[in-house]
Formats: structure tokens, C-alpha cells, sequence
């Protein structure tokens, strides 16, 4: 194990490994700042962050941050990922030259268990014990000292938060090295025994620094790619077996022996059965009725903040977007190439970008409702309800990460051990109502009610009413999947709740910044070709009559004859042939059905001389016998297409990985969007018959 030489300096690499929960990627963040890149592991959908930090004498180093997990066991994607990293055996990630193992000191004993796996992996250890301040106010007193000795590495009481600790981590870092004085847990006398054997045979195969790791897990069952050594494996179990031990418990047992040990010598706890203020507040925040209350309330907030807090800059955005298109368009002659750019790419692009402010904002929340610890509570109490639909509590997770996006969701539905429970969270994820579809019901909330005419509140209600009917969508579609096609049990949740903590702004701020890079990416990669590919369609072939009206010359084009051809499928929703185009456009992605709007009206009221502003030109939209074309039933209906159908070919791609099949994709897209047009349906056709 070499550190890497780049323009004749020598990288040391780091990684970070720990528990969920135990402030790891606030270290991270606080190492590296902005300096970071993240990426997925060729081949899985497991994350991978790195960055670049300096160390304490000023050397440069390159830190890794592993998957947050408790084990490496190998059970899952994130646990197999970093225990391969560990004893080097991924060709895109050398194996590095310190562990820093970041501990939550006020659960020591189980943030232990992984550290007996490092130690065991023959790599230099540097133990980063997080959130001592928590400790502290909680009675528990720590004997570094005790602790050093007893594992025989450097020790940094840390609060990561604070960025207290961080120069004598560098420090640490910098002395790390494999110390002899580091012994990993004993194992019982069969079982260290049958591990000689398995060292033999992996150390004449030039196995020998991680000769102890590997033989613990190949006893434990895992599989390896030479079968000399799985027979040697299965034939030890046996042994194991046959000696009364069970090969996969009693390692468990020993390591878990050994963490309680040096926690009897090292920590001390003035009264165990006393309430901290954390407790007394989790009496309300995961009570049956008050959590609830709270969990509403802070969603209520949260929109109401994207309506009142985002709406100053997306103005600004929308006037700098509309005074661009003015300025390029009197610096050029009139022409289809002027066209393309104003109507086109500066109308798509900036239409979709003007709600980059709500997209913020959201992810700004979900930031801080991570970073104190309420996350946790909001999957408790969410747990309920979703196990009386056959949704395990681990899915709440995955669901509420696509209220980001689904992407992330759906890979992190990997932590689901169980393949049916599994499978219908990756159903039901895209109907929790991601970031894309923010700007969608944005631009209909805003058709629906003028400025001035209702408070911000109406909005809100009616932006969470979405929220909420894709979450009930979710709940009663899973029901159902587990009542006919993935009968199962439903496992119980076995959760976490962290500590309460303040939330670290960085932290905060570089996470949203992070989630909304991609909302970016796709606007100047996916949302820019759209546009220039539906302004094309939109504007040839040219109507040859030179009199014709703005609508004959849009219906004569290559967009308007797909329209009015799947015109009468989408008429019994309310929705014209210009709505048809934006509905299939979204399939690309969601948020392109504003760009799309824009683009088709642009060209459309070119020549009337209407309002730029996107919101104006579509409330003006009408039928050709002069009805309103965005009523308030309409716009409701389509809100409500948007929530249950699948448009995105990002996700169907990212299902298809998942699932290593077009089977389920496909009969996800077909069950999506069948249910949208049946729900968009009910709505336009019940209200018409209510006198709506």
C-alpha cells in the first residue's frame, strides 16, 4: 500500500468510514469545503464523494468518504463497497493509507463493532470521536487515555459541527501507521483456528495484510471468486458447526465482547435513566397524534417559504431572462435564427431556470430537517402508517429522497434487504413529487390564481395537497402490490434516532447546492436540446400562406400536426393539442413541459404582441371558439397527471439498473401513467358534471 505520486508529490489517500448518523459527512464537509466530487462506483448505484484536503503540515491529501454503515458483512451494495475498498480489491479505488473511523461518542459500544472490522483489515487507524459536547450534556464521561491504550491508535475527541478537533485530527492523521500495540477481537479458539488455516491459503496468494479479514468472512459465508478457497471455507464451517459454534453469530458476539470492553474501561455514565431534553422533545415529535401535527406544520412552512421567500428572485431571474431575449434580439436582424435564440433557447432554458429559487429552497429544508436529526422522527411516525400498507419503515427513506428526485431514491432502496419489499418502493418512489415537478405546478398554481387575488396560504394548500396525493398514491398503490402481485410480510422497523443537533449552515448549504447541480445540468444539457428541438418542430415546415394567422402557422407545423394528432386522446382531460406536446415532452423531463409551453406560445403570439411573461401568455390560451383553455379544472387535472404519471426517462433508466430487467419499467410506466390519465379523467369530467 503506496500513496499516489501526482507532479512528484506524494497524495496520501484518506477515507472516512462510520455508522449513519454518526456526523461523518459533516467531517467531510468540514475537511474538504467545496473541494469535493460526487459520482457513483462503476457498476453499482452506490455513491461515491471525494475531495481534497491539506494536511497538517500543508501535504496535500485525498479523503474518501465511504457508505455510511454499521458492518462489513457484505449484506448489501454499500457494505460490500467499502469492504472492498478496505483490502484493495476495486481496480477504481486504490485501497487507502489511513482509515479515519468517526465514532458517535454518545453510542460508543455499537460505533465500535465497525472499528473491530478495520482493525482486523491490517490498515493504519485513526479513531475520530464526533459529538463528545453531546456526550457531555448527556452524563457521559470519556477516559481518552483508557481508550488509546485499550486500542492502541490515536484518539480526537471532535465536535465536527464546531470544527473543533479538526487540527489535531490532521495531526493524527499525519502520525497514523499499522502499530503493533492495535489487536484486533479475539475470536473463540475454534474459530481462530480454522482462520490460520484460511491465512495460510490466502497469504500464498499474496493475501497476507488482509489475510485475517479475509479469512473472518470468508467463515462468515462470503463467496470468492477462487474455489479452492471457497471449498476450504464451507469445509471450516463445518468444522465450526460441528464444534457446537456458528460461524456467522459467534464472530458478532466477539467483536461486540471486545467493544463493550473498552467501553467499561474508558466511559462512565453519571445516570443512565435520567431525560435529556432530546427525550423530552421526542415525547412530542413522535407522539400518534402531535407527530403528526408537527410533521404537517413544518411541511406547510416549507411551501409557504417556497411561494413568499422564492418569488423576489425568480422575479429578478424572470426580468433578467426577458431583458436578455429583448437585448440579443435588437443586437439581430429578424430571422429564424434570431427566433432560435429568443424563442427558443433563452425562452426554454430561462423559463425552467426562473424556478431554480423554489428548488433551493426545498432542498435547503431537507437539509436542515437532516442535519438535526428530524428525519429520523419523521420515519418513526411514518412507520405507522406505511406498515399498514405493507411498506417496510426502511422505505421512508428512499420515499423521501425522491421528494428530490427519484433517482437517488430508487438506489437508495438498496439498504432493503428484503427483494419483494424492495421492489415495491421502487414503484411507488415516483410518486412522491420531485423537484421537477415543482416548476410544473408553480407555472399552474400561478395560472389559477392571478397576483393579488388569494394568500399565499391558498397556494401552499394546494401545492401540499399534491404532495400529499402522491404520497397517498404511494401508500395505497403498495398496499395493493402487497395484497396481489409481491404478497410478503412486512419486517419490523428496527430505526435509529439520532441526537437533536444544530444544523451546520456549510453543511447545509453545500447539500442543496450539490441536489440542485443537477436541476442545473439538465437545463443547460437535456432542457436546452428539447427546446431547440421543439422550437424547430414548432416553427417548419412554414405555412406557405403568407396571411396566415399565428395559430394556422403553429398548427401547420411538425409540432402542431403531433398535437392535433394525439389531440383526441388527450381532449377528454380538458387538454389541447399544445398540452399534448408538453405532456410528451416531459417523458425527457418533467420541468421541460414549462420550456415547452413557452416555446409553443412564443411562437405562437409572436406577432400579437402579448405579455413575454410565460404565465401571462398561457393564462390568455384559448380554444378556437374562444373558451379559456388553462381553466382553474384543468389546471388541477393536469396538476394531478403530473403527480401520478412517470415522465422521466432518467428514472425508467435507473429502474431498469436496479431491477436488471425491462419488465418492470415497463409495467411501471404502463401502471403510472394508465392510473394518471384515469385520475386526470375523474377530475375534468366529474367537475364539468358538478358545474366546476
Amino acid at each position: 500500500m503506496s500513496a499516489v505520486i501526482v507532479a512528484g508529490v506524494q497524495v496520501r489517500r484518506i477515507a472516512l468510514a462510520g455508522n449513519p448518523n454518526c456526523g461523518k459527512t459533516t467531517l467531510f464537509n468540514a475537511l474538504t469545503g467545496l473541494r469535493q466530487k460526487v459520482g457513483n462506483y462503476p457498476g453499482v448505484t452506490v455513491e461515491k464523494k471525494t475531495g481534497k484536503f491539506f494536511g497538517h503540515h500543508g501535504e496535500e491529501m485525498e479523503l474518501l468518504d465511504l457508505p455510511g454503515t454499521y458492518s462489513l458483512q457484505n449484506r448489501s451494495p454499500d457494505e460490500k463497497i467499502s469492504c472492498d475498498i478496505l483490502l484493495g480489491q476495486r481496480a477504481d479505488t486504490p485501497r487507502p493509507d489511513v482509515i479515519v473511523a468517526v465514532l458517535d461518542s454518545t453510542n460508543l459500544e455499537r460505533n465500535l463493532y465497525l472499528v473491530a472490522q478495520i482493525a482486523e483489515m491490517h490498515v493504519p487507524l485513526v479513531v475520530a470521536l464526533n459529538m463528545v459536547d453531546l456526550a457531555e450534556s448527556k452524563g457521559i464521561h470519556l477516559d481518552l487515555a483508557a481508550m488509546k491504550d485499550a486500542l492502541g491508535v490515536e484518539v480526537v475527541p471532535m465536535v465536527a459541527t464546531k470544527r473543533v478537533g479538526l487540527i489535531e485530527l490532521k495531526q493524527a492523521i499525519s502520525r497514523a501507521k499499522v502499530t503493533p500495540a492495535k489487536q484486533p477481537a479475539p475470536m473463540p479458539p475454534v474459530i481462530e483456528a480454522e482462520m490460520e488455516i484460511l491465512r495460510g491459503l490466502l497469504c500464498a496468494r499474496g493475501r497476507v495484510e488482509t489475510a485475517r479479514a479475509e479469512a473472518l468472512l470468508l467463515i462468515s459465508g462470503a463467496e470468492h471468486a477462487d474455489p479452492t478457497l471457497d471449498k476450504a471455507a464451507s469445509e471450516s464451517r463445518k468444522r465450526i458447526r460441528d464444534a457446537g459454534l456458528d460461524p456467522v453469530h459467534d464472530p458478532v458476539e466477539a467483536r461486540y465482547a471486545w467493544a463493550q470492553a473498552i467501553v467499561e474501561k474508558s466511559m462512565r455514565h453519571d445516570d443512565a435513566h435520567a431525560l435529556t431534553w432530546s427525550d423530552r422533545l421526542d415525547v412530542i415529535l413522535t407522539h400518534r397524534a402531535w407527530g403528526w401535527v408537527v410533521f404537517v406544520a413544518v411541511l406547510t412552512l416549507m411551501f409557504v417559504s417556497i411561494f413568499t421567500v422564492a418569488q423576489y428572485p425568480m422575479d429578478w431571474i424572470d426580468a433578467g431572462v426577458s431583458a436578455l431575449g429583448e437585448k440579443i434580439g435588437s443586437m439581430m436582424a429578424e430571422s429564424d435564427f434570431r427566433s432560435l435564440v429568443t424563442d427558443g433557447v433563452i425562452s426554454g432554458v430561462g423559463s425552467v431556470l426562473v424556478f431554480l429559487p423554489q428548488i433551493l429552497i426545498l432542498f435547503f429544508f431537507i437539509g436542515l430537517l437532516e442535519d438535526t436529526g428530524y428525519m429520523a422522527r419523521a420515519a418513526f411516525i411514518m412507520d405507522r402508517l406505511m406498515s399498514k400498507v405493507g411498506l417496510h419503515g426502511k422505505s421512508f427513506i428512499p420515499l423521501l429522497s425522491s421528494f428530490a428526485c427519484a433517482i437517488p431514491g430508487i438506489m437508495a432502496t438498496r439498504t432493503i434487504e428484503n427483494y419483494k419489499d424492495r421492489l415495491v418502493t421502487i414503484f411507488v418512489a415516483p410518486f412522491m413529487s420531485c423537484s421537477a415537478r415543482l416548476p410544473v405546478y408553480a407555472l399552474l398554481i400561478a395560472v389559477i390564481f392571478p397576483p393579488g387575488q388569494v394568500s399565499v396560504w391558498a397556494k401552499a394548500g394546494i401545492m401540499l395537497a399534491m404532495y400529499l396525493l402522491g404520497i397517498g398514491a404511494a401508500f395505497g398503490s403498495a398496499w395493493l402490490f402487497k395484497k396481489t402481485l409481491l404478497k410478503g410480510e412486512t419486517p419490523m422497523l428496527l430505526l435509529e434516532l439520532p441526537p437533536y443537533r444544530m444544523p451546520v449552515l456549510k453543511t447545509v448549504l453545500i447539500n442543496m447546492w450539490q441536489r440542485s447541480r443537477m436541476f442545473l445540468r439538465r437545463a443547460g444539457t437535456v432542457i436546452l436540446a428539447l427546446s431547440i428541438v421543439l422550437w424547430a418542430l414548432a416553427s417548419y415546415p412554414k405555412n406557405p400562406n403568407a396571411d396566415a394567422t399565428p395559430s394556422e402557422a403553429l398548427g401547420y407545423s411538425a409540432a402542431g400536426r403531433i398535437g392535433h394528432a394525439m389531440e383526441p386522446l388527450v381532449k377528454p382531460l380538458g387538454y389541447d393539442w399544445k398540452i399534448g406536446i408538453g405532456l410528451v415532452s416531459s417523458f425527457a423531463a418533467r420541468e421541460v413541459f414549462a420550456g415547452t409551453m413557452a416555446i409553443i406560445h412564443n411562437v405562437e403570439y409572436e406577432k400579437k404582441k402579448l405579455s413575454p411573461k410565460l404565465i401571462d401568455s398561457v393564462r390568455a390560451d384559448t380554444w378556437p371558439d374562444g373558451r379559456r383553455v388553462f381553466t382553474p379544472l384543468v389546471c388541477i387535472g393536469l396538476m394531478v397527471f403530473y403527480v401520478l404519471a412517470l415522465q422521466c426517462m432518467s428514472t425508467v433508466a435507473i429502474v431498469r439498473r436496479e431491477t436488471n430487467s425491462w419488465r418492470w419499467p415497463l409495467f411501471q410506466i404502463a401502471y403510472m401513467t394508465g392510473m394518471a390519465y384515469v385520475a386526470a379523467f375523474i377530475v375534468y369530467q366529474g367537475g364539468r358534471l358538478l358545474g366546476w
